[in-house]
């Protein structure tokens, strides 16, 4: 399988600077086709930077960016008809109607054979939940709706890609929500790629990351393998009983990578890192209990949090 098969997005060694002065170091990209992508960085980061190269908005100073295979330079024409593009500062023609706008939208790009243009406006609409505000003017909109509304007029034209920069940024908790709800209903029909401040929304819609500090690019993969830190599959325990016994048997796995404990109010906490995830899930519990004494109060894999994470890579930058 090529890469532009199984990619959406690959950079490689993309850069940007202003007055000679880096704004984005040699950045490699790899964004999987269908993925829910969130790109990440504090302010200055070059987030941004790096989507307006994407879509063609700014010419790259070095390197390379691919989409689906074409050339971010040389083909940026042809990438924009497959991409749909919400800036993080949406602006609309207050006067128009949402179905309006969206009709307006649509006119900058020729329309799949066989369909119906009225049809498509109504598909949006109703998916945003926008259908009982169609023909109301944009001008008394709130944030909330107008970033649906963002949203209907990137996917107006059915793009293989969409990117979004900061959709969920000021927007209340019920806002927010509408808009990720959005996004993974889209996932089937399309590659979503966006920047967001907000962890907590990575965590809640996103398989796929990628950290930036200062134009530096400091980590990237499946969300699960980030949180991680690089720490690996660990699975935590709380016990009462034999210490030694357990450790003593747990030690002569071949799949456990290492064994901490720390002893608070009478239980014993594990965290027992290991190289095959699925003999754990099989085995680890059941050796455990089979030690005489031994009383399990909790088990189950270490869970992260993206925010910790994030920090930890990007600390000592200002925020």
């Amino acid at each position: 399988m090529t890469s532009s098969n199984y990619f959406a997005i690959q950079t490689h060694g993309l850069t940007k600077a202003y007055k000679q002065k880096p704004v984005l170091n040699p950045l490699n990209l790899n964004v999987p086709k269908n993925s829910i992508f969130g790109f990440l960085g504090p302010n200055g980061a070059g987030k941004s930077t790096t989507m307006k190269m994407l879509i063609g908005a700014i010419r790259p100073t070095g390197g390379r960016g691919v989409i689906f295979g074409m050339d971010i330079v040389k083909d940026s024409v042809k990438i924009r008809q497959k991409i749909g593009y919400l800036a993080q500062d949406i602006r609309f023609y207050p006067d128009m109607t949402p179905r309006q706008t969206l009709q307006f939208c649509a006119s900058f790009f020729p329309l799949e054979p066989g369909v119906n243009l009225k049809q498509r406006i109504d598909e949006m609409l109703e998916l945003v939940g926008l259908q009982d505000k169609a023909d109301r003017k944009v001008e008394g909109f709130s944030g909330g709706e107008r970033q649906r509304l963002g949203i209907a007029q990137a996917q107006i034209h059915s793009p293989d890609l969409l990117i979004l920069d900061e959709p969920t940024a000021a927007l209340d908790p019920m806002g927010r929500y509408d808009v990720l709800q959005i996004m993974k209903q889209l996932q089937q029909q399309t590659t979503i790629f966006f920047s967001t401040h907000i962890l907590d929304d990575v965590q809640k819609v996103c398989d796929q990351v990628a950290i930036l500090k200062q134009g530096q690019l400091v980590a990237q993969g499946p969300i699960e393998q980030v949180m991680a830190g690089g720490e690996g599959v660990v699975f935590t325990l709380s016990t009462k009983g034999d210490v030694g016994q357990i450790q003593q048997v747990l030690s002569q796995q071949s799949w456990v990578s290492s064994i901490s404990t720390k002893v608070m109010e009478g239980q014993v906490y594990w965290e027992i890192g290991v190289t095959d995830e699925q003999k754990a899930e099989a085995n680890l519990l059941r050796l455990v209990l089979t030690q005489q004494n031994a009383i399990v109060s909790q088990f189950g894999r270490k869970s992260y949090e993206l925010e910790d994470i994030f920090m930890s890579l990007v600390a000592g930058e200002n925020q």
